[in-house]
């Protein structure tokens, strides 16, 4: 018999907001937008002090979002970037959300930290660059498409050897490839339009404090299948599927 495929593990670095986990956590959810079976799958939760395994005896890396600040530094986070720096050096495939996309680019030695500008949450258009056309995860997306977003840090300075994937006027480093198999999206591409509603109403005090209305913004939320399509492929991409089709 064939041996098992390896599955691919997720990095779980935080919870959702409380008012969200009946939802599931973040695995759960990344997991059901990647389209992977229970057994595709194997979790790890770092924050909690759960012991990292042999990135070898994986398929791929994702790596979810979270509630904590990479420029904290705080100590699961550091044992982690410096975990993900060694296998991205070894060739894994990588995949970070949010907290993961900021954490990968600090581990290779890019800038973390505050957002000069400030919060962006909500639907968002994301543009990609010109080096999106010949990127795996990318290639044939539209010029602009939706993405469903929630953060107050970002990659302020990219990796030596990254390429610039996707931004917006908010945030210029949306997404990024380092060398051909790490990848880092600020968005979230495991939202749903109620993942996205219900962080925005978790928010709305802030959201407010800030000079936004959160039910204009809520009003706004829309679909973001190209964004879940990315996710789609990095899973397609490290458990060697064929490519999904692309969307008419």
């Amino acid at each position: 018999m064939p041996p098992a495929p390896q599955p691919i593990l997720i990095i779980e670095t935080g919870q959702p907001v409380p008012s969200m986990r009946r939802h599931g956590g973040f695995p759960h959810w990344i997991r059901v937008a990647a389209g992977l079976r229970r057994d595709d799958a194997h979790v790890v939760d770092v924050e909690a002090g759960q012991t990292l395994p042999d990135a070898d005896g994986f398929a791929g890396i994702i790596v979810t979002g979270s509630g904590a600040m990479v420029s904290h530094r705080l100590d699961w986070s550091e044992r982690c970037a410096a975990w993900l720096r060694d296998a991205a050096h070894a060739g894994v495939p990588l995949f970070g959300i949010c907290y993961g996309h900021q954490l990968i680019a600090h581990a290779l030695g890019g800038e973390v930290g505050d957002h000069p500008a400030g919060r962006e949450m909500g639907t968002v258009m994301v543009e990609t660059s010109p080096q999106a056309g010949d990127d795996p995860l990318f290639a044939g997306l539209p010029r602009t498409f939706a993405a469903q977003a929630t953060h107050l840090q970002s990659v302020l300075r990219l990796p030596d050897e990254a390429v610039l994937l996707a931004g917006n006027g908010h945030d210029r480093h949306h997404a990024f490839r380092w060398r051909e198999s790490a990848w880092g999206v600020q968005f979230h591409p495991e939202f749903g339009t109620t993942h996205m509603r219900g962080y925005i109403r978790a928010r709305a005090d802030a959201l407010a404090r800030e000079g936004t209305c959160p039910r204009t913004l809520a009003a706004a939320v829309g679909a973001a299948p190209w964004a879940r399509r990315v996710l789609r492929r990095f899973a397609a991409l490290a458990l060697r599927q064929p490519r999904p089709a692309p969307m008419q």
